[in-house]
């Protein structure tokens, strides 16, 4: 008699294990319309917008009189057949031949419902991570430029049924015309703010003086979060074209780049804490966008150890206003996450995917966790890909 081998119950995926878990992704970005500014500005304004000119290989988005703004790259990875491009073949891809939800509103919901993604929160492309490309032109144009940003991704925010929330770009270079565009786009609906991360570049005081004082009351006071993505300033950036040596190829330079963009919101956060304004503005939340975490817990001792060798006398600790006020966004680290959660604590780490970036974990970002979730518990699940995130940007998830 032939013996039967009783079947074994097969592996929870990432979404049993996060049944009931209304999941947010905090960082993706949005491929603009090629007429996403034109379309919207006024018949004057229309020419100088940010938008696609020449033919062929010089086909590139350019802004004003044709200054140079950024490739024709949809910046997106993720093809329209679901596909993923490896290496830098990327960038002469644009928007009609990528992933319809890089730029289609209803495709992206579509695409989050089969990712099985509550919510995503969504960061801009074209006029960089920062807004910091806008300095290109003129005043009123980079305004203006800003301005109809932003009326487009409160539109992106309503017709996706408030399940896509974009972060508002700044004219960061006045801080009265920030606080206004910041009070502006709440009334519009939106749920936070982006902000170039390195003023000083462009000869503005830095983000630690007294001069930001007006911006970050008006964010604590709505209780809106100030992010910091990756890149997002022209230092910033810089790192990834230079921190190569010169003999890598095209492929080596985008992982070695992709790395040291992380790296640079290290220095970010370092400075944010070395400068102390946060404990000047001890409810205003901060964001370190697309940089991971892993690397929290070393910065957190060196700082604190440097600083005690220099003789400076911290009340209250960094690790202690990290812990209140800032919050690191990781997609790819798992092989030890865990334990970076509950260094850094499971209260100030959110989850992304970067869709549709090259990086971006697609086509399953949460399956590609599944081994990290299971190690986790049901509430550092739930604060990881869930509570975290709603409190940060105050979204509903009941």
């Amino acid at each position: 008699m032939a013996t039967v081998t009783p079947l074994r119950a097969s592996k929870p995926t990432a979404r049993d294990l996060l049944g009931g878990i209304k999941v947010i992704d905090v960082d993706t970005h949005i491929s603009e319309p090629h007429d996403l500014w034109t379309s919207r500005a006024p018949a004057r304004l229309k020419p100088m917008m940010p938008r696609i000119a020449g033919e062929g290989a010089d086909r590139k988005w350019v802004i004003g009189d044709n200054i140079h703004l950024a490739t024709r790259s949809a910046n997106s990875a993720i093809m329209r057949d679901g596909s993923k491009i490896k290496g830098m073949d990327f960038m002469q891809i644009e928007v009609p031949d990528v992933h319809a939800g890089a730029s289609n509103v209803f495709e992206r919901v579509k695409m989050m419902d089969e990712q099985g993604i509550h919510a995503q929160i969504a960061y801009p492309n074209v006029l960089g991570f920062g807004g910091q490309r806008a300095m290109k032109v003129d005043e009123e144009l980079r305004v203006a430029s800003i301005r109809i940003f932003n009326d487009a991704m409160a539109d992106v925010q309503k017709d996706s049924g408030q399940r896509i929330f974009p972060m508002a770009l700044l004219p960061w270079w006045d801080v009265e015309k920030a606080v206004q565009e910041t009070e502006r786009c709440l009334k519009l609906g939106l749920k936070g703010i982006n902000i170039n991360s390195d003023p000083q570049d462009h000869g503005l005081p830095s983000l630690g003086e007294r001069h930001w004082d007006r911006l970050w009351e008006a964010c604590t006071a709505n209780d809106i979060p100030v992010n910091f993505h990756i890149g997002a300033s022209d230092s910033s950036s810089s790192w990834y074209f230079s921190s190569t040596w010169p003999e890598r190829n095209e492929s080596e330079r985008l992982a070695m780049g992709g790395l040291m963009l992380f790296i640079g919101n290290l220095r970010v956060v370092a400075n944010i804490l070395l400068s102390r304004f946060l404990e000047r503005h001890p409810k205003l939340k901060v964001v370190s966008v697309e940089s991971g975490a892993g690397w929290i817990p070393y910065l957190l001792e060196a700082l604190e150890y440097m600083s005690g060798e220099a003789g400076i006398d911290y009340s209250p600790s960094p690790t202690e206003v990290f812990n209140r006020q800032i919050y690191a966004c990781t997609f790819f680290e798992r092989k030890n996450f865990v334990q970076t959660i509950r260094q850094v604590g499971a209260d100030n780490i959110m989850f992304e995917t970067d869709f549709p970036h090259p990086a971006c974990l697609y086509p399953d970002g949460l399956d590609y966790m599944v081994d990290a979730i299971a190690e986790m518990t049901v509430e550092e699940r739930f604060k990881i890909f869930s509570g975290n995130a709603a409190r940060v940007y105050n979204l509903d998830i009941s």
